[in-house]
């Protein structure tokens, strides 16, 4: 691989791994900053007013013109949204929405999410389940067949596309468990090897498989039914709507309280489940703005260690019974060298124990132990088959470190640059910010076949509405860094997505400084000259 043309370049990603070549030159050094200019960079980035970072689309659907109306959605819809408000959330409210109307405010909540940190969603209604997919059905629906509900109503999947890109957490919760409206108009699925109860037209909802990172809460288990209740809201809407305001509680400890809440009104007969899994940063909807901002805080050890001590003894009891998610905030608090917990071995148990229960960050936290010998005795093999298990599974941390441990030929791994590109591509594929960044860099610098400037634009661009401060501050301080074909095309990109108005000229003036900062989710939202 050739040496770039800009010496002083290291790649901006998470793990202290950096790239180097022959002879003490490193190949793929470009546009370095002192770590102390880029960190006052990234700090001015984070004090600017960014736009909403908590976005909520509610949705409630009663007033249904071809099957029966329900009594308590709207209303309950109403309660979530109000709670939401009061706790930061910027939030989008629909009500008796037709499907062109719930798609086309799909549609904008998705590219607004993009710039978020959280993106929840929120639908009462009825739902129904056709040979294992959800669907959500608006009130316009005139369904007389399977296909019928397919082409006119929207999916759990449109929903989970819809949050899909938020950069930290995406919820969808549908108090939409009721009684099939349609009865035997939905047919049953031919196929029996789909599972008992799969279209039976019953009722429920069939359980979902959101991608890892994104969280779906029914209000009643896959194949049962949710309760109106005897009063104006839901027994779910009002554990919901009076959970999520109390302030200072970990998010996965406050779904946990719903249940418990629902199960207790409802005397056991509904009992809401999650599905899916959280970041395994913690993070809190309401409270004091130092607990909301925990997610900020880049070292998950230290953010952990922050949790109040019930709530740490609670994650413990949790993690006992085989949460794996709470298995990682417990090693987390262990790990912190400052905090009160530290104890790096007991943190490699319960890493070791969460890895065998297939999570992708614990393979990859215990990955980084065995290379270093923290906690347990270095192991450069057991940490390179833990680097692969987790990438096996599409964790993006773990792919973009391969590529460097590939490139490096790190922990036994032959030096293979074409595998190394391989896997930063999939990284980026997968929107690992640095890893857009460190991909558009390569193929700016001509070391990528059969890539140019458009797809380097395209990879910046990701890294942008992905969120990533330090490619921000590098873009808006040092743009000519890249070449000029490659910041005409990043022009070009920002205008297809009507941020930019002005010349292609590579120029990045104040009309594309303005349109950056919009695309990163600071300030307005009018494209410049």
């Amino acid at each position: 691989m050739p040496i770039p043309r800009h010496p002083g370049y290291t790649f901006l990603k998470r793990s202290v791994r950096t790239v180097s070549g022959r002879g003490g030159v490193d190949p793929m050094r470009k546009y370095r900053l002192s770590g102390l200019i880029l960190a006052v960079l990234v700090l001015a980035v984070q004090s600017h007013a960014r736009a909403a970072d908590r976005l909520g689309l509610v949705v409630g659907m009663a007033a249904y013109e071809h099957i029966a109306p329900l009594k308590n959605t709207v209303n309950d819809a109403r309660a979530i949204a109000d709670t939401l408000e009061r706790i930061g959330f910027n939030v989008v409210t629909l009500t008796d929405a037709t499907q062109d109307e719930l798609l086309s405010t799909l549609a904008e909540f998705s590219f607004r999410a993009e710039t978020a940190d959280l993106a929840l969603i929120y639908f009462a209604g009825h739902g129904v389940e056709v040979q294992g997919e959800n669907f959500l059905i608006p009130v316009d629906a005139a369904v007389r067949s399977n296909r019928d509900v397919a082409a006119r109503s929207v999916s759990l999947k449109d929903l989970l596309g819809a949050v899909d890109r938020a950069r930290k957490m995406r919820i969808v919760i549908l108090d939409s468990c009721r009684d099939n409206p349609f009865g035997d108009v939905i047919a049953p699925a031919s196929d029996p090897a789909k599972g008992a109860g799969v279209g039976r037209g019953g009722g429920g909802l069939a359980a979902p498989a959101p991608d890892r990172g994104t969280l779906v809460a029914f209000a009643a288990r896959d194949g049962e039914i949710a309760l109106d209740g005897d009063g104006d809201n839901s027994p779910f809407a009002l554990a919901l709507a009076d959970t999520l305001a109390r302030p200072g509680l970990e998010i996965s400890l406050m779904f946990r309280q719903v249940r418990d809440a629902v199960l207790a009104a409802t005397g056991n007969r509904q009992e809401p489940h999650t599905y899916g899994s959280l970041p395994g940063a913690p993070f809190y909807l309401a409270g004091a703005p130092e607990l909301r901002g925990e997610i900020d805080v880049a070292d998950r050890r230290v953010a952990w260690s922050r949790i109040r001590p019930d709530q740490a003894s609670q994650l413990t009891r949790l993690a006992s019974e085989g949460d794996t998610r709470s298995m990682l905030g417990v090693a987390y608090m262990r790990l912190d060298p400052e905090g009160r917990d530290y104890a790096p071995s007991d943190a490699a148990k319960w890493l070791e124990e969460a890895a065998g229960a297939g999570s992708a960050e614990a393979q990859f936290e215990l990955a980084k132990l065995y290379e270093t010998g923290l906690g347990v005795d270095a192991d450069p093999a057991r940490a390179l088959a833990l680097h692969q298990e987790a990438a096996a599974q599409g964790f993006a941390d773990a792919i973009n470190d391969l590529g460097f441990l590939q490139y490096h030929g790190g922990l036994g791994l032959p030096r293979n640059v074409d595998k190394a590109l391989e896997h930063f591509e999939r990284a980026a594929d997968l929107r690992h910010p640095q890893a857009m960044f460190n991909f558009a860099a390569l193929i700016d610098d001509g070391l990528v076949p059969g890539k140019g400037s458009d797809e380097a634009a395209r990879y910046l661009y990701g890294a942008l509405r992905a969120g990533s401060a330090e490619v921000f501050a590098l873009l808006t301080e040092r743009p000519t860094m890249f070449k000029d074909a490659t910041r005409r095309a990043l022009q070009a990109e920002l205008r297809r997505h009507e941020f930019y108005k002005g010349a292609i000229d590579g120029d990045f003036g104040p009309g594309t400084q303005r349109s950056i900062r919009t695309a990163y989710g600071l300030g307005g939202t009018e494209a410049g000259p």
